[in-house]
């Protein structure tokens, strides 16, 4: 993995694409500028998840932008996918590991400080951090948000590349940017975008702005 493949990573959301597929709103967020997206699926039964991963990774795949799945191990070894990306209660990273190889892509969620200090550890390429902000998308987060100067004490804590998630939106973006992360995960700021095209644009833009 690049670390410049985390700079605007596009985690999904069905519920939130305003009537568009799904296969639309990540072809123009990767026409953008979205450097990787995540497939997240609560609701689909394995077989519909492993086609809909599928469907998406004959999109990006030409793009060299990579796919994870979010949770199931076994809907990203079906489907071929670049990697998968687990929280605190799922599938012990360790395990992870040893399933899917050594040259897969692995990301990890962190809420806590004692959880980003635990993944130092742990066999993963990247950490998700959050919330950044406030947000109403992710409901299962322990702790306050993390803000940008928490970000930055984050950055200096951890020597895995830190992804923020969590209430990133065009208005805050270079906030974030400047606290040092490698990039922000963002799920309505592009699926429910008028334009998720130019919605990843924007974010792809202030993203290297910020970091200047």
């Amino acid at each position: 993995m690049r670390t410049e493949d985390l700079l605007v990573y596009l985690v999904t959301d069905r519920s939130l694409c305003r009537g568009r597929s799904l296969e639309e709103v990540v072809a123009q967020a990767a026409e953008g500028g979205c450097t990787m997206v995540q497939l997240r699926e609560k609701e689909a039964d394995t077989g519909e998840f492993v086609e809909l991963a599928r469907a998406l990774h004959r999109l990006l795949k030409p793009l060299s932008i990579p796919l994870l799945i979010n949770d199931r191990v076994d809907v990203a070894l079906a489907a071929g996918v670049e990697g998968v990306h687990v929280g605190q209660s799922d599938m012990l990273p360790e395990d992870v590991r040893r399933i899917i190889g050594p040259d897969a892509i692995l990301g990890l969620s962190v809420d806590t400080e004692a959880e980003l200090l635990d993944a130092q550890n742990r066999p993963v390429d990247y950490l998700g951090i959050g919330p950044a902000y406030p947000t109403l998308t992710k409901k299962d987060v322990k702790g306050t948000p993390w803000g940008p100067e928490g970000l930055r004490r984050a950055v200096g804590q951890s020597a895995i590349p830190l992804v923020a998630i969590g209430g990133v939106q065009r208005d805050n973006v270079r906030a974030v940017a400047g606290s040092g992360v490698a990039g922000i995960a963002v799920v309505s700021a592009i699926c429910s975008a008028p334009s998720p095209a130019e919605a990843a644009r924007e974010l792809a833009y202030a993203m290297k702005e910020g970091t200047r």
